[in-house]
């Protein structure tokens, strides 16, 4: 896939409405994802790349009432899913970039980013961008509710070398990003990565 913004935002663009309804089961999932974070009441967290805003319920759940959740995509259609939804009523949503995310440094204590590492221009940048706005400590969960080889097979190709969710490849360029990755899930129902934010 071409990583330019105007591809990125027509892909998703025209699949927002329906979005939800092809992938009905993945809330479990989410939530799952989500509580292995070990996020604490009262902190401060973003889904970036939030889509239809799926996480964003069970991110509230995890910071409550107190806690801040943001959900910030680069698609209008996508947030305007998650309007009608109602899955704003869980987060502030924010029509952004996240290579350039209009927050200040450090602001954040976790960054939760569903499907997003496939579609980011330049991960090794993007990703230093998400560490821009977590503090020394904070976390990361690269999350899919499928793992590799299960997303390959229902896109008709086959897992390569060079897929950046690969362990040995992901390790390497979270680390250069200000990133340790603390533990690595790769299972026919998830993906899951979660690092600490280094400094």
């Amino acid at each position: 896939m071409a990583h330019d913004h105007t591809h990125v935002q027509e892909f998703f663009g025209v699949r927002a409405a329906d979005w939800d309804t092809r992938f009905p089961d993945d809330g479990p999932a989410y939530a799952a994802a989500v509580a292995e974070m070990g996020l604490r009441p009262g902190a401060r967290v973003l889904d970036a790349g939030c889509g239809t805003g799926r996480a964003l319920t069970a991110l509230r759940a995890a910071v409550g009432p107190r806690g801040t959740v943001l959900g910030a995509d680069l698609t209008p259609e996508m947030l305007t899913a998650a309007v009608r939804s109602g899955r704003d009523a869980a987060g502030a949503l924010l029509l952004a970039d996240v290579a350039r995310l209009p927050l200040r440094p450090h602001c954040l204590d976790a960054v939760f980013a569903a499907g997003l590492i496939a579609h980011l221009p330049e991960p090794a940048t993007n990703l230093r961008e998400l560490a821009r706005v977590v503090r020394p400590g904070g976390r990361l969960a690269l999350f899919h509710p499928v793992g590799r080889a299960a997303l390959a097979a229902r896109q008709g190709r086959r897992i390569t070398p060079d897929d950046l969710r690969a362990e040995a490849m992901l390790r390497p360029l979270l680390a250069g990003a200000g990133w340790r990755l603390l533990s690595y899930v790769d299972e026919d129902d998830r993906f899951l990565a979660l690092a600490v934010r280094e400094g």
